[in-house]
């Protein structure tokens, strides 16, 4: 098994390349389904997750060629409909092949989800909506079984809580439905955007992009063409790289990022004493005299973003006061906070809040990642630890960062991947 070694306190210089976005392409690569003709999906982000996802399409018996940022996809010899729990288990978005199989081919049968430990993210919200739309449903042997064998009616669907991953089932469900569909309380994310416009830009008529309220008019079960699709810049990656320059208190710039899209991270860095440099694709943080304090709150875009929580805990580790991090979205998501404590930092637990008091030092040691975004943090703590810091179990963060050690590299940290002996 694979792990890091990272040597702390090494200053960082220079410009990183931000790849595609995660949570953007996962959606995308679903809704090719919707499709009986090839689509080339550029700017793919080369991590574990989109090979996971791409190799659930060749086992339904789509034709993939990829070769790490681009993709070729054609779903016209799809013949199956049934997503197996060998590949839905390991990633919970294998959950979004539910709407666009059950769309297109009036039946499905898909895995109940997998593959993260950030606490239960039930798919009640999806299947209430899908019967709503006329699918009947049932749970047996650990899989969804939906029917539509008339195709979906476009209905009125009212989220009872935010749920990107609902949104976007939905959405693809209601592009091939009868009849006009309407979302209440949709997500507003730009991952949620870019799939909105990848289906209006294949002609079906949506309208609502990027507010909360949209309404979809299906193709009644037309399939659709879809053009070239690149995938918006990684905001999450951006947001990492963000607080790594200001965690080594360095200058180093960002290429191809959307300001906007990180600007919930970006007024955090700034009250947290950072500057910024603002260009047409890239940004320059300068990194504060001294690091403050940081008070947040996780919600739903275009708020502080739950995925940058643990990032923002390791940089509050090195702030000179107490910061407090509440975290409303997933309810086991401080699973960091034991490994920060190893390696120095002084971090309490109240319910679904953290008082994370500033230290002078951290020292480097063995710890443990658990999630996909705590991995990170347990990165940017050991860039400033110091002597040695072994970070194990990463291939939480090969589901979601491309190449990150390699990355780092290139800005001057001293990280190494190795093998276990």
């Amino acid at each position: 098994m694979d792990y890091l070694e990272i040597v702390g306190g090494k200053k960082l210089s220079g410009s990183v390349k931000i790849s595609g976005a995660k949570n953007a392409a996962l959606p995308i690569i679903a809704a090719t389904i919707l499709s009986d003709k090839e689509v080339t999906l550029t700017n793919l982000p080369n991590v574990v997750d989109i090979r996971t996802l791409l190799k659930l399409l060749t086992m339904l018996g789509g034709e993939v060629e990829h070769n790490e940022t681009v993709a070729h996809i054609n779903n016209g010899s799809i013949t199956s409909t049934k997503a197996v729990y060998e590949i839905v288990s390991q990633m919970r978005a294998s959950i979004l092949v539910l709407g666009p199989l059950l769309a297109r081919f009036g039946e499905c049968e898909v895995s109940l989800p997998g593959g993260c430990a950030i606490g239960q993210r039930p798919i009640d919200l999806h299947l209430k909506a899908l019967e709503a739309m006329g699918a009947n449903i049932e749970i047996k042997g650990g899989y969804v079984r939906a029917e539509a064998k008339e195709g979906l009616i476009g209905a009125k669907i009212i989220f009872d809580k935010i749920t990107v991953g609902g949104t976007e089932n939905i959405v693809m469900a209601a592009a091939l439905a009868h009849g006009t569909t309407t979302i209440i309380n949709a997500a507003k994310e730009p991952e949620v955007v870019q799939l909105c416009e990848m289906i209006a830009d294949a002609g079906v008529k949506i309208e609502g992009i990027g507010t909360n309220e949209l309404s979809i008019e299906g193709t009644c079960w037309k399939p659709l063409d879809f053009q070239t699709v690149e995938i918006i810049p990684d905001r999450i990656e951006a947001g990492t790289y963000l607080c790594a320059g200001a965690i080594t208190q360095s200058t180093i710039t960002l290429e191809k990022v959307n300001h906007q899209h990180i600007r919930a991270s970006i007024d955090k860095l700034e009250s947290m004493g950072c500057t910024f440099e603002l260009e047409e694709e890239s940004i320059t943080i300068h990194p504060a005299e001294t690091i403050k304090p940081v008070s947040l709150i996780t919600i739903e875009y275009p708020g502080f973003p739950t995925d940058m929580q643990a990032q923002f805990m390791a940089l509050a580790v090195m702030a000179e006061g107490e910061s407090l991090i509440e975290e409303r979205l997933f309810e086991n998501r401080f699973m960091h906070v034991s490994e920060l404590n190893r390696l120095g930092a002084d971090i309490w637990l109240k319910g679904s809040t953290a008082a994370v008091k500033g230290v002078e030092k951290l020292y480097g040691a063995d710890v443990m990642a658990t999630d996909l975004r705590a991995s990170s943090a347990l990165v940017l703590a050991a860039l400033v630890a110091e002597g040695i810091t072994n970070v194990r179990r990463i291939y939480h963060l090969d589901r979601g960062y491309d190449d990150l050690e390699g990355k780092l590299s290139k800005l001057g940290a001293d990280i190494v991947r190795k093998k276990e002996a």
